[in-house]
């Protein structure tokens, strides 16, 4: 059986009863200690309390289903491995995730090479895949996760670092991160343990730092955003539903949290919105899924966006530029706009019942053509020069086929102050925009791709961490290329 060779948001289902997710990188002078741990998630994304993270001074969970085994390094080879082992039939009812981590001590992962993450059938040995990852200033990593859809098991490379560390990782899911005793959590901590009193394991490396004390904390609330980069007051959220200002505001406030763990606080970008109005979405329409991910990009907008305005495109066959989205105009933009392409076979005049600023969706079409929305929205940020960087956030559900085209444009748009982030929406058939990330000859990494398959079931602060946490390594960049 040939493994599957993974690239960033790809997933794979999972057959074998007990897995090994082995992470593995060539050890040697200068090259941090490196340490695999994984948390026990319920359909919420939170542990249950501390005994859902296991790691080297907690090895194995209470119920027997995930342990943490020796690492080891292979003979001659200077490739050192850590391992966690999951039983997918022991997992206890109500964890439907298990994401496994990864952390640096004595430095960042950016210093650690030959970076891979590989599932193997427990049993046989097999490799089942593998994810080769690369990382810059990050001290810990999710490197992978295997979670449950449908009733069946699944794994997906995930690749997302924190520059935050481990405490901030570990507070993404519902753990408190607390000072222990005269001891100041360092800026690359080691390992924490999950309460002070972990008893010591044999197979534990040598003695750590005092590590930070974690506790789960008795009910989940919203993450606090300081006075300096907190959320933003937009003209226009007073005119919302209820319902809708509440989860607008906090949004807004995970949005912060998410550009604060990755170094981005208070920064400042104009936000533009591109949606897929192919044939295929017409289920993620009808079914409003997409009218929700509109509301839930508002909320970046609103944080990262000055005037909390979107620009936005839809496109198919052919691309067609939305009416700008103000805030206080979201839920009729969502009835005016949130559409899905249409056969223009019988296309005769302009369609009876559309009001002048909406898109007659005949023109769109229904085929994948990305080159071509792409191309219109580099040719609107070079019209419209902004003092601030563009962030694009671009919808599809995949079926793409026009590579070479995809990906001269993009190529084109390094040296331009724009950064696109493609999320997948489940179909699959991404091509090039799942290898970007690995494509050489760029003086920066401008694109950023990641797949999920129910974009409805990722709670709000894991979608915004995984759509912003390249962003603010791209501004950096860009800045130190002249770019920005």
């Amino acid at each position: 059986m040939t493994a599957t060779s993974l690239s960033k948001g790809a997933n794979l289902p999972v057959d074998s009863a007990v897995v090994r997710v082995a992470l593995s990188w060539s050890a040697g002078p200068g090259v941090p200690e490196v340490d695999a741990s994984a948390l026990l998630l319920t359909s919420a994304g939170r542990v249950r309390d501390d005994g859902d993270f296991v790691f080297y001074n907690q090895p194995r969970h209470a119920s027997g289903a995930v342990r943490h085994l020796r690492k080891g390094t292979g003979p001659g080879s200077g490739v050192t491995t850590d391992t966690v082992e999951v039983d997918l039939r022991a997992l206890e009812p109500g964890v439907e995730r298990i994401v496994l981590c990864a952390s640096a001590d004595g430095g960042t992962f950016g210093q650690v090479p030959g970076l891979s993450l590989r599932l193997l059938d427990a049993g046989s040995g097999t490799e089942l895949a593998r994810f080769d990852m690369a990382a810059g200033t990050e001290t810990a990593l999710v490197g992978g996760e295997l979670y449950l859809r449908r009733g069946n098991w699944k794994f997906r490379a995930v690749g997302q670092g924190y520059a935050s560390g481990l405490a901030g990782l570990a507070t993404d899911f519902g753990i408190t991160v607390d000072d222990a005793p005269s001891t100041t959590v360092p800026s690359t901590p080691a390992p924490p343990a999950p309460c002070a009193q972990a008893p010591p394991v044999p197979s534990a490396p040598a003695p750590q730092p005092a590590p930070p004390v974690l506790a789960v904390p008795p009910a989940p609330t919203a993450p606090p955003a300081s006075a300096q980069a907190g959320p933003r007051l937009i003209k226009g959220e007073e005119r919302l539903p209820v319902d809708m200002r509440k989860r607008l505001s906090l949004r807004k406030e995970q949005v912060a949290v998410s550009l604060r763990k990755h170094g981005a606080a208070g920064v400042t970008a104009r936000v533009v919105l591109v949606l897929d109005a192919s044939g295929s979405m017409s289920f993620l329409y009808s079914k409003g899924v997409v009218a929700d991910v509109v509301e839930r990009m508002a909320a970046v907008a609103a944080q990262l966006d000055d005037d909390g305005e979107m620009q936005a495109w839809t496109f198919a066959s052919n691309p067609a530029r939305l009416p700008d989205l103000r805030l206080g105009d979201l839920p009729e933009w969502l009835r005016l706009h949130v559409r899905v392409g249409e056969v223009a076979l019988f296309r005769r005049g302009r369609k009876k019942g559309l009001r002048d600023d909406q898109v007659d969706m005949r023109a769109v079409g229904i085929q994948n053509e990305e080159q071509k929305v792409i191309a219109e929205v580099r040719a609107f940020v070079r019209d419209n020069p902004a003092q601030v960087p563009t962030l694009v956030l671009f919808f599809s559900d995949g079926g793409v086929y026009r590579n070479r085209e995809i990906e001269r444009e993009l190529r084109e748009a390094v040296e331009e102050p724009v950064f696109w982030q493609f999320v997948g929406l489940g179909r699959s058939d991404y091509g090039v925009l799942e290898r970007f990330d690995t494509l050489p000859g760029r003086r920066v990494d401008n694109v950023g791709f990641f797949a999920v398959d129910d974009i409805g079931t990722v709670p709000d602060q894991e979608l915004y961490d995984r759509l912003l946490s390249e962003f603010p390594s791209w501004i950096d960049a860009a800045g130190r290329a002249g770019i920005l």
